[in-house]
């Protein structure tokens, strides 16, 4: 298939069609249920406290640069909307991540007849354990990339491409986050992880920015959480082949 990011964005609309397979609904259940919890949680969090954030961290400007304030006020809008969603994002995944585990390696199973799981070696609690660990690289990784950002979002006139790097490192996030479960159900570490989907960039952010956009859309935010991770393994099946040998190989620890 061609690498674009129409290709990406539609294997996130294949998800949806994966996770109503026999053998796979069962999977769907307990991501679903954190997704829902987290999500409502968030929203009544912005309701409560949004606007204050906006207002107390918003610059004041002299007035003859009034008619800025509208537009910086957008800015630093889509700049803490983003850092909210992807914060809870980060904190259903980091719960769901055992259980997405399993999902990616039933949907892999539908598809393939094969489950990548039965050849890990890994007993449940050490795939618990791998599936944690990978979540808190991932934290790490966006902590190392986020910060910077989120100073550059207070820096007069670089705040204005601020919410553009937000959104393309948000879906290369997103990406990573979901195309984690099916390439470390077979052995790969997070630096390998994100070579691997680096070889495709521009399908890895069509993939990565639908699923983004997918948080924002109220109630079917609940579903984005097991339709990402079927998604995100139809596209590492069909568009990221592993080597033998890589598929067996010990997970890296970087």
């Amino acid at each position: 298939m061609i690498s674009n990011p129409m290709t990406g964005a539609g294997y996130f609309i294949k998800g949806l069609s994966l996770i109503q397979r026999k053998g796979v609904r069962r999977f769907v259940i307990i991501p679903l249920a954190i997704n829902t919890l987290l999500f409502t949680l968030l929203l009544w969090l912005l309701a409560g406290y949004f606007g204050e954030l906006i207002d107390k961290f918003m610059p004041e400007l002299p007035n003859w640069l009034a008619w800025l304030s509208y537009l910086i006020w957008v800015l630093f809008a889509f700049s803490a909307g983003v850092i909210l969603f992807f914060g809870f994002s980060i904190l259903a995944n980091l719960v769901g991540a055992p259980f997405n585990s399993f999902l990616s390696s039933a949907v892999e199973k539908s598809l393939t007849g094969h489950s990548p799981m039965d050849n890990t070696g890994r007993s449940l609690t050490q795939e618990v354990t791998f599936a944690l660990m990978g979540e808190v690289r991932k934290i790490l990784y966006f902590m190392a990339w986020g910060i910077p950002l989120l100073i550059m979002s207070f820096i007069p006139a670089i705040n204005l491409i601020a919410p553009i790097l937000w959104a393309l490192f948000s879906a290369w996030m997103m990406a990573i986050e979901y195309g984690d479960y099916p390439l470390g159900n077979h052995g790969m570490g997070f630096v390998d992880i994100r070579n691997k989907l680096g070889e495709k960039k521009i399908l890895t952010l069509g993939f990565g920015g639908t699923v983004m956009l997918g948080t924002m859309i109220p109630l079917f935010n609940f579903l984005v959480m097991p339709v990402a991770v079927a998604g995100a393994t139809a596209m590492r099946i069909e568009q990221f082949k592993l080597e033998e040998a890589g598929q067996a190989s010990a997970p890296s620890q970087t």
